[in-house]
């Protein structure tokens, strides 16, 4: 499978992971359970394997590509993985135990709801934002007019 197939299952996924778990957890106590809690854990790591695919297949050859509006391309989604990185691992700290494999809720719903949607927003931007912007740009470099998601 190709590269921009494989992100294109990963970006399909991911979307549907997140529908999913934002549709669960609006009733709290689907929150509290093991489904849930497996379907958050499989939409953190899909994020994770998305965001290093991108940043080492894509971006890993931008950075050294010749025209400097094509470095600053790849400089920019680099710099945006970093943050998402940093952001993500802050969410997964404070509302889940990966070791435990469950969700650390406790009497903090409104909170734990309003910090997804915002967490699943910014993945579903970045998303959004290769789609238009890195994906085209990769496939106008190489030469290739295969859809990329």
């Amino acid at each position: 499978m190709g590269i921009f197939a494989d992100l294109h299952e990963q970006n399909h996924k991911i979307t549907e992971l997140s529908n999913v778990f934002l549709y669960l957890i609006q009733d709290r106590a689907m929150c509290d359970t093991r489904i849930a809690c497996d379907i958050f854990l499989d939409y953190s790591k899909t994020v994770k394997e998305h965001i290093e695919l991108v940043d080492r297949k894509l971006c890993g050859k931008l950075i050294s590509h010749p025209d400097q509006a094509v470095k600053n391309t790849a400089d920019r989604f680099l710099s945006g993985s970093s943050e998402i990185k940093r952001i993500f691992a802050a969410y997964l700290k404070q509302w889940c135990s990966e070791s435990r494999r469950e969700l650390t809720i406790r009497r903090h719903y409104d909170k734990f709801v309003a910090d997804t949607q915002l967490m699943f927003a910014l993945v579903l931007n970045r998303i959004e934002r290769e789609t238009e912007h890195l994906y085209p740009l990769i496939r106008r470099l190489e030469g290739d007019d295969q859809k990329a998601a």
